[in-house]
Protein backbone atom coordinates (compact mmCIF):
# COMPACT_ATOMS: atom_id res chain seq x y z
CA UNK A 1 0.00 0.00 0.00
CA UNK A 2 2.83 2.40 0.86
CA UNK A 3 4.74 1.69 -2.38
CA UNK A 4 1.84 1.76 -4.80
CA UNK A 5 -0.79 4.06 -3.25
CA UNK A 6 -1.41 7.22 -5.32
CA UNK A 7 -2.66 9.42 -2.46
CA UNK A 8 -0.98 10.53 0.74
CA UNK A 9 -3.81 9.30 2.98
CA UNK A 10 -3.30 5.71 1.82
CA UNK A 11 0.45 5.99 2.32
CA UNK A 12 -0.01 7.33 5.87
CA UNK A 13 -2.39 4.48 6.75
CA UNK A 14 0.19 2.04 5.42
CA UNK A 15 2.97 3.63 7.48
CA UNK A 16 0.79 3.55 10.59
CA UNK A 17 -0.07 -0.12 10.18
CA UNK A 18 3.53 -1.00 9.45
CA UNK A 19 4.68 0.95 12.53
CA UNK A 20 2.27 -0.89 14.82
CA UNK A 21 3.35 -4.18 13.30
CA UNK A 22 7.02 -3.36 13.85
CA UNK A 23 6.32 -2.72 17.55
CA UNK A 24 5.00 -6.25 18.00
CA UNK A 25 7.69 -7.67 15.76
CA UNK A 26 10.30 -5.99 17.98
CA UNK A 27 8.69 -7.43 21.10
CA UNK A 28 8.79 -10.89 19.51
CA UNK A 29 12.51 -10.48 18.76
CA UNK A 30 13.18 -9.44 22.36
CA UNK A 31 11.22 -12.42 23.64
CA UNK A 32 13.30 -14.80 21.51
CA UNK A 33 16.53 -13.10 22.59
CA UNK A 34 15.60 -13.47 26.26
CA UNK A 35 15.06 -17.20 25.69
CA UNK A 36 18.78 -17.44 24.83
CA UNK A 37 19.66 -15.66 28.08
CA UNK A 38 17.81 -18.36 30.01
CA UNK A 39 20.03 -21.00 28.42
CA UNK A 40 23.24 -19.14 29.33
CA UNK A 41 24.32 -19.97 32.92
CA UNK A 42 26.44 -16.83 33.38
CA UNK A 43 23.55 -14.50 32.50
CA UNK A 44 21.13 -16.53 34.59
CA UNK A 45 23.40 -16.25 37.62
CA UNK A 46 23.78 -12.50 37.13
CA UNK A 47 20.02 -12.00 36.99
CA UNK A 48 19.54 -14.17 40.06
CA UNK A 49 21.56 -11.61 42.03
CA UNK A 50 18.63 -9.22 41.70
CA UNK A 51 15.64 -10.47 43.62
CA UNK A 52 12.85 -8.38 45.14
CA UNK A 53 12.58 -10.67 48.18
CA UNK A 54 13.41 -7.92 50.71
CA UNK A 55 13.11 -4.16 50.99
CA UNK A 56 16.80 -3.78 50.11
CA UNK A 57 16.30 -6.15 47.18
CA UNK A 58 13.38 -4.06 45.92
CA UNK A 59 15.51 -0.90 46.09
CA UNK A 60 18.34 -2.66 44.27
CA UNK A 61 16.01 -3.75 41.46
CA UNK A 62 14.59 -0.24 41.25
CA UNK A 63 18.11 1.12 40.88
CA UNK A 64 18.90 -1.35 38.08
CA UNK A 65 15.70 -0.40 36.25
CA UNK A 66 16.50 3.28 36.68
CA UNK A 67 20.06 2.92 35.34
CA UNK A 68 18.97 0.80 32.39
CA UNK A 69 16.25 3.29 31.38
CA UNK A 70 18.67 6.21 31.79
CA UNK A 71 21.07 4.53 29.37
CA UNK A 72 18.39 3.63 26.83
CA UNK A 73 16.35 6.82 27.42
CA UNK A 74 13.17 4.90 26.69
CA UNK A 75 11.03 3.43 29.43
CA UNK A 76 8.92 1.69 26.76
CA UNK A 77 11.95 -0.25 25.51
CA UNK A 78 13.11 -1.29 28.98
CA UNK A 79 9.54 -2.22 29.91
CA UNK A 80 9.41 -4.48 26.86
CA UNK A 81 12.71 -6.09 27.89
CA UNK A 82 11.42 -6.60 31.43
CA UNK A 83 8.23 -8.26 30.16
CA UNK A 84 10.27 -10.53 27.89
CA UNK A 85 12.56 -11.59 30.74
CA UNK A 86 9.61 -12.36 33.01
CA UNK A 87 7.77 -14.17 30.20
CA UNK A 88 10.74 -16.49 29.74
CA UNK A 89 11.07 -17.04 33.47
CA UNK A 90 14.53 -15.45 33.67
CA UNK A 91 13.28 -13.17 36.47
CA UNK A 92 10.31 -13.47 38.81
CA UNK A 93 7.23 -11.28 38.61
CA UNK A 94 8.20 -9.51 41.86
CA UNK A 95 11.62 -8.63 40.44
CA UNK A 96 10.03 -7.43 37.21
CA UNK A 97 7.60 -5.23 39.17
CA UNK A 98 10.49 -3.63 41.08
CA UNK A 99 12.36 -3.05 37.81
CA UNK A 100 9.27 -1.33 36.38
CA UNK A 101 9.18 1.06 39.32
CA UNK A 102 12.82 1.95 38.72
CA UNK A 103 12.13 2.46 35.01
CA UNK A 104 9.58 5.13 35.92
CA UNK A 105 12.34 7.03 37.69
CA UNK A 106 14.83 6.49 34.86
CA UNK A 107 12.48 7.90 32.26
CA UNK A 108 12.67 11.31 33.97
CA UNK A 109 16.21 11.75 32.61
CA UNK A 110 14.77 12.60 29.18
CA UNK A 111 12.67 15.45 30.56
CA UNK A 112 15.56 16.62 32.74
CA UNK A 113 17.98 16.76 29.80
CA UNK A 114 15.40 18.60 27.71
CA UNK A 115 15.07 21.23 30.45
CA UNK A 116 18.77 22.15 30.40
CA UNK A 117 19.07 25.69 29.10
CA UNK A 118 15.28 26.02 28.89
CA UNK A 119 13.04 28.65 30.45
CA UNK A 120 12.15 28.74 34.12
CA UNK A 121 8.72 27.18 33.66
CA UNK A 122 10.20 24.41 31.50
CA UNK A 123 12.69 23.51 34.23
CA UNK A 124 9.95 23.58 36.85
CA UNK A 125 7.90 21.15 34.76
CA UNK A 126 10.90 18.81 34.40
CA UNK A 127 11.63 18.92 38.12
CA UNK A 128 7.98 18.19 38.88
CA UNK A 129 8.23 15.14 36.63
CA UNK A 130 11.26 13.92 38.59
CA UNK A 131 9.58 14.63 41.93
CA UNK A 132 6.37 12.92 40.85
CA UNK A 133 8.13 9.65 40.04
CA UNK A 134 10.58 9.70 42.96
CA UNK A 135 7.86 10.21 45.56
CA UNK A 136 5.64 7.66 43.84
CA UNK A 137 8.33 4.99 43.85
CA UNK A 138 9.19 5.80 47.48
CA UNK A 139 5.71 5.18 48.86
CA UNK A 140 5.05 2.19 46.60
CA UNK A 141 8.24 0.44 47.74
CA UNK A 142 7.15 0.87 51.37
CA UNK A 143 3.95 -1.02 50.51
CA UNK A 144 5.55 -3.29 47.91
CA UNK A 145 4.34 -6.74 49.18
CA UNK A 146 0.75 -5.50 49.53
CA UNK A 147 0.96 -3.69 46.20
CA UNK A 148 2.06 -6.88 44.44
CA UNK A 149 -0.80 -8.83 46.01
CA UNK A 150 -3.25 -6.11 44.94
CA UNK A 151 -2.05 -6.23 41.33
CA UNK A 152 -2.36 -10.00 41.22
CA UNK A 153 -5.89 -9.69 42.59
CA UNK A 154 -6.73 -7.17 39.87
CA UNK A 155 -5.28 -9.39 37.13
CA UNK A 156 -6.98 -12.45 38.63
CA UNK A 157 -4.50 -14.92 37.18
CA UNK A 158 -1.92 -17.36 38.50
CA UNK A 159 1.35 -15.54 37.88
CA UNK A 160 3.50 -18.59 38.61
CA UNK A 161 1.63 -20.87 36.17
CA UNK A 162 4.00 -22.20 33.52
CA UNK A 163 3.01 -22.97 29.93
CA UNK A 164 5.19 -25.16 27.71
CA UNK A 165 6.03 -23.66 24.32
CA UNK A 166 8.16 -25.91 22.11
CA UNK A 167 9.18 -27.78 25.24
CA UNK A 168 10.29 -24.58 27.03
CA UNK A 169 8.50 -23.28 30.12
CA UNK A 170 7.09 -19.75 29.75
CA UNK A 171 5.00 -17.60 32.07
CA UNK A 172 2.45 -15.69 29.94
CA UNK A 173 0.42 -14.43 32.91
CA UNK A 174 3.30 -12.22 33.97
CA UNK A 175 2.74 -9.99 30.92
CA UNK A 176 -0.66 -8.53 31.95
CA UNK A 177 0.51 -8.39 35.56
CA UNK A 178 3.57 -6.26 34.69
CA UNK A 179 1.48 -4.00 32.45
CA UNK A 180 -1.02 -3.57 35.31
CA UNK A 181 1.83 -2.84 37.73
CA UNK A 182 3.00 -0.01 35.51
CA UNK A 183 -0.48 1.43 34.86
CA UNK A 184 -1.78 1.22 38.43
CA UNK A 185 1.37 2.90 39.75
CA UNK A 186 0.91 5.94 37.51
CA UNK A 187 -2.84 6.21 38.05
CA UNK A 188 -2.50 5.92 41.84
CA UNK A 189 0.32 8.45 41.83
CA UNK A 190 -1.76 10.99 39.89
CA UNK A 191 -4.68 10.58 42.29
CA UNK A 192 -2.31 11.03 45.24
CA UNK A 193 -0.63 14.14 43.81
CA UNK A 194 -3.74 16.07 42.72
CA UNK A 195 -4.54 17.53 46.19
CA UNK A 196 -0.92 18.64 46.63
CA UNK A 197 -0.48 20.42 43.28
CA UNK A 198 -0.78 23.99 44.72
CA UNK A 199 1.77 23.22 47.45
CA UNK A 200 4.16 21.63 44.95
CA UNK A 201 3.83 24.63 42.64
CA UNK A 202 4.83 26.92 45.52
CA UNK A 203 7.76 24.64 46.38
CA UNK A 204 9.06 24.56 42.80
CA UNK A 205 8.72 28.34 42.48
CA UNK A 206 11.08 28.64 45.45
CA UNK A 207 13.48 25.96 44.22
CA UNK A 208 13.54 27.44 40.70
CA UNK A 209 12.93 31.19 41.20
CA UNK A 210 11.91 33.38 38.29
CA UNK A 211 14.63 35.47 36.68
CA UNK A 212 14.59 39.23 36.85
CA UNK A 213 14.22 39.61 33.09
CA UNK A 214 11.41 38.25 30.96
CA UNK A 215 12.35 34.92 29.41
CA UNK A 216 11.15 34.41 25.89
CA UNK A 217 13.83 32.76 23.79
CA UNK A 218 11.16 31.49 21.40
CA UNK A 219 7.94 33.28 20.57
CA UNK A 220 6.35 30.31 18.83
CA UNK A 221 5.36 26.80 19.89
CA UNK A 222 7.08 25.28 16.87
CA UNK A 223 8.77 21.99 17.75
CA UNK A 224 11.63 20.86 15.52
CA UNK A 225 10.91 17.26 16.52
CA UNK A 226 7.72 17.54 14.47
CA UNK A 227 9.77 17.97 11.30
CA UNK A 228 9.94 14.17 11.07
CA UNK A 229 6.16 14.22 10.64
CA UNK A 230 5.55 16.83 7.90
CA UNK A 231 1.74 16.76 8.16
CA UNK A 232 1.84 17.63 11.87
CA UNK A 233 4.65 20.14 11.34
CA UNK A 234 2.70 22.08 8.72
CA UNK A 235 -0.29 22.22 11.08
CA UNK A 236 1.94 23.69 13.78
CA UNK A 237 3.16 26.47 11.50
CA UNK A 238 -0.44 27.08 10.39
CA UNK A 239 -1.40 27.77 14.01
CA UNK A 240 1.44 30.27 14.29
CA UNK A 241 0.17 32.07 11.18
CA UNK A 242 -3.21 32.36 12.88
CA UNK A 243 -1.44 33.95 15.84
CA UNK A 244 0.22 36.46 13.51
CA UNK A 245 -3.17 37.36 12.03
CA UNK A 246 -4.67 37.88 15.48
CA UNK A 247 -1.71 40.07 16.41
CA UNK A 248 -2.23 42.29 13.36
CA UNK A 249 -5.93 42.67 14.26
CA UNK A 250 -5.03 43.80 17.76
CA UNK A 251 -2.54 46.33 16.43
CA UNK A 252 -5.19 47.93 14.21
CA UNK A 253 -7.63 48.15 17.13
CA UNK A 254 -4.97 49.73 19.34
CA UNK A 255 -4.12 52.20 16.56
CA UNK A 256 -7.72 53.39 16.37
CA UNK A 257 -7.90 53.70 20.15
CA UNK A 258 -4.68 55.73 20.34
CA UNK A 259 -5.75 58.09 17.55
CA UNK A 260 -8.87 59.08 19.47
CA UNK A 261 -7.01 59.87 22.71
CA UNK A 262 -6.05 63.45 23.46
CA UNK A 263 -3.05 62.23 25.42
CA UNK A 264 -2.06 58.85 23.97
CA UNK A 265 -1.61 55.99 26.43
CA UNK A 266 2.16 55.45 26.49
CA UNK A 267 1.81 51.85 27.67
CA UNK A 268 -0.61 51.00 24.88
CA UNK A 269 1.68 52.65 22.31
CA UNK A 270 4.65 50.67 23.62
CA UNK A 271 2.58 47.49 23.53
CA UNK A 272 1.82 48.13 19.87
CA UNK A 273 5.49 48.63 19.05
CA UNK A 274 6.46 45.50 20.99
CA UNK A 275 3.84 43.49 19.14
CA UNK A 276 5.36 44.56 15.85
CA UNK A 277 8.80 43.44 17.05
CA UNK A 278 7.37 40.13 18.24
CA UNK A 279 5.70 39.49 14.90
CA UNK A 280 9.05 40.10 13.19
CA UNK A 281 10.60 37.40 15.37
CA UNK A 282 7.68 35.02 14.85
CA UNK A 283 8.02 35.44 11.09
CA UNK A 284 11.73 34.60 11.36
CA UNK A 285 11.02 31.47 13.41
CA UNK A 286 8.31 30.31 11.02
CA UNK A 287 10.61 30.86 8.04
CA UNK A 288 13.42 28.85 9.63
CA UNK A 289 11.00 26.07 10.61
CA UNK A 290 9.41 25.79 7.15
CA UNK A 291 12.79 26.00 5.40
CA UNK A 292 14.01 23.03 7.45
CA UNK A 293 10.76 21.22 6.64
CA UNK A 294 11.19 21.76 2.90
CA UNK A 295 14.80 20.56 3.05
CA UNK A 296 13.53 17.06 3.85
CA UNK A 297 11.36 14.66 1.90
CA UNK A 298 7.76 15.87 2.11
CA UNK A 299 4.59 15.13 0.11
CA UNK A 300 3.73 17.52 -2.71
CA UNK A 301 0.64 18.80 -0.89
CA UNK A 302 2.70 19.66 2.21
CA UNK A 303 5.38 21.33 0.09
CA UNK A 304 2.79 23.52 -1.66
CA UNK A 305 1.21 24.49 1.66
CA UNK A 306 4.64 25.25 3.13
CA UNK A 307 5.45 27.66 0.29
CA UNK A 308 2.11 29.41 0.75
CA UNK A 309 2.77 29.73 4.47
CA UNK A 310 6.17 31.29 3.81
CA UNK A 311 4.45 33.94 1.68
CA UNK A 312 1.72 34.55 4.26
CA UNK A 313 4.20 34.91 7.13
CA UNK A 314 6.06 37.56 5.16
CA UNK A 315 2.79 39.36 4.31
CA UNK A 316 1.58 39.38 7.93
CA UNK A 317 4.95 40.77 9.04
CA UNK A 318 4.61 43.52 6.44
CA UNK A 319 1.11 44.35 7.69
CA UNK A 320 2.46 44.76 11.21
CA UNK A 321 5.25 47.02 9.92
CA UNK A 322 2.80 49.41 8.25
CA UNK A 323 0.47 49.47 11.26
CA UNK A 324 3.48 50.38 13.42
CA UNK A 325 4.27 53.12 10.87
CA UNK A 326 0.76 54.52 11.41
CA UNK A 327 1.57 54.90 15.10
CA UNK A 328 4.91 56.56 14.36
CA UNK A 329 3.28 59.03 11.92
CA UNK A 330 0.72 60.06 14.53
CA UNK A 331 3.37 60.43 17.24
CA UNK A 332 5.55 62.53 14.93
CA UNK A 333 2.57 64.78 14.15
CA UNK A 334 1.80 65.32 17.83
CA UNK A 335 5.45 66.13 18.56
CA UNK A 336 5.25 68.91 15.98
CA UNK A 337 2.34 70.42 17.90
CA UNK A 338 -0.41 69.33 15.50
CA UNK A 339 -3.16 66.73 15.42
CA UNK A 340 -5.55 65.35 12.86
CA UNK A 341 -8.72 67.42 12.63
CA UNK A 342 -11.99 65.97 13.90
CA UNK A 343 -13.09 65.27 10.32
CA UNK A 344 -9.77 63.61 9.49
CA UNK A 345 -9.93 61.45 12.62
CA UNK A 346 -13.44 60.29 11.77
CA UNK A 347 -12.40 59.48 8.21
CA UNK A 348 -9.28 57.62 9.33
CA UNK A 349 -11.22 55.70 11.99
CA UNK A 350 -13.75 54.63 9.36
CA UNK A 351 -10.92 53.62 7.06
CA UNK A 352 -9.19 51.74 9.89
CA UNK A 353 -12.45 49.90 10.62
CA UNK A 354 -12.88 48.91 6.98
CA UNK A 355 -9.32 47.60 6.70
CA UNK A 356 -9.75 45.75 10.01
CA UNK A 357 -12.95 44.12 8.75
CA UNK A 358 -11.17 42.91 5.63
CA UNK A 359 -8.29 41.55 7.71
CA UNK A 360 -10.71 39.77 10.07
CA UNK A 361 -12.46 38.08 7.14
CA UNK A 362 -9.11 37.00 5.75
CA UNK A 363 -8.01 35.61 9.12
CA UNK A 364 -11.28 33.72 9.46
CA UNK A 365 -10.71 32.24 6.01
CA UNK A 366 -7.25 31.14 7.13
CA UNK A 367 -8.68 29.40 10.19
CA UNK A 368 -11.39 27.65 8.14
CA UNK A 369 -9.17 27.03 5.10
CA UNK A 370 -11.73 28.81 2.91
CA UNK A 371 -10.19 28.73 -0.56
CA UNK A 372 -12.88 31.01 -1.96
CA UNK A 373 -12.00 33.89 0.34
CA UNK A 374 -10.22 35.97 -2.30
CA UNK A 375 -13.26 35.98 -4.58
CA UNK A 376 -15.72 36.41 -1.71
CA UNK A 377 -13.88 39.41 -0.26
CA UNK A 378 -12.95 41.06 -3.56
CA UNK A 379 -15.85 43.53 -3.40
CA UNK A 380 -14.97 44.55 0.15
CA UNK A 381 -11.35 45.20 -0.87
CA UNK A 382 -12.56 47.22 -3.83
CA UNK A 383 -14.77 49.37 -1.58
CA UNK A 384 -11.89 49.97 0.86
CA UNK A 385 -9.58 51.02 -1.96
CA UNK A 386 -12.27 53.33 -3.33
CA UNK A 387 -12.72 54.86 0.12
CA UNK A 388 -8.99 55.56 0.37
CA UNK A 389 -9.02 57.33 -3.02
CA UNK A 390 -12.05 59.37 -1.96
CA UNK A 391 -10.34 60.38 1.28
CA UNK A 392 -7.24 61.44 -0.64
CA UNK A 393 -9.29 63.58 -3.07
CA UNK A 394 -11.12 65.31 -0.20
CA UNK A 395 -7.84 66.00 1.55
CA UNK A 396 -6.26 67.50 -1.58
CA UNK A 397 -9.31 69.74 -2.01
CA UNK A 398 -8.87 70.95 1.57
CA UNK A 399 -5.29 71.92 0.80
CA UNK A 400 -6.50 74.66 -1.55
CA UNK A 401 -8.20 76.41 1.37
CA UNK A 402 -4.79 76.87 3.05
CA UNK A 403 -6.08 75.59 6.40
CA UNK A 404 -4.00 72.41 6.44
CA UNK A 405 -0.50 72.69 7.90
CA UNK A 406 2.32 71.22 5.75
CA UNK A 407 3.26 68.72 8.48
CA UNK A 408 -0.35 67.53 8.69
CA UNK A 409 -0.48 67.13 4.91
CA UNK A 410 2.65 64.98 4.90
CA UNK A 411 1.36 62.71 7.68
CA UNK A 412 -2.13 62.35 6.15
CA UNK A 413 -0.72 61.25 2.79
CA UNK A 414 1.78 58.91 4.47
CA UNK A 415 -1.05 57.44 6.58
CA UNK A 416 -3.20 56.81 3.51
CA UNK A 417 -0.28 55.15 1.75
CA UNK A 418 0.25 52.92 4.80
CA UNK A 419 -3.41 51.83 4.71
CA UNK A 420 -3.04 51.06 1.01
CA UNK A 421 -0.07 48.85 1.80
CA UNK A 422 -1.91 47.09 4.65
CA UNK A 423 -4.81 46.39 2.28
CA UNK A 424 -2.44 45.19 -0.45
CA UNK A 425 -0.60 42.75 1.82
CA UNK A 426 -3.88 41.45 3.23
CA UNK A 427 -5.07 40.80 -0.33
CA UNK A 428 -1.87 38.85 -0.94
CA UNK A 429 -2.69 36.71 2.11
CA UNK A 430 -6.19 36.07 0.74
CA UNK A 431 -4.66 35.07 -2.61
CA UNK A 432 -2.30 32.64 -0.88
CA UNK A 433 -5.16 31.06 1.09
CA UNK A 434 -7.13 30.66 -2.14
CA UNK A 435 -4.14 29.17 -3.94
CA UNK A 436 -4.03 32.06 -6.41
CA UNK A 437 -0.55 33.14 -5.34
Amino acid sequence: MYLFSRNDRGRYWAMGLMGVGMVFFGLELMKDACALIKETPEFAEWFQAFKADSYFGVLKCCMVGCILTTMVQSSSATLGITISLAFQGVISYETAAALVLGENVGTTITAFLASLGATTNARRAAYFHVLFNLVGVFWITLLFPWYIDFVQWIVNADISKAVLVDGVATYPNTTPAIAATHSIFNIANVVLFIPFVPALVTLLERVVPAKEFKEQPHLTDLDVRMLDTPTLAIEQSHKELERMGDGCEKMLRWRSELRGQKDPDAQLANRLQRRETHLDSIQDEISVFITKLLSGTVPHSVADEARRQLCMADEYESVSDYVADLERFDRKLRQSGHRFSQTQRQGLDELNSNVLTYLEKTNEALRQDNQNCFVESAQLAKRVRSRIKQFRRQHLEELSSGEVAPSVNVVVLATLNAYVRVLHHTENIAEAISGVK
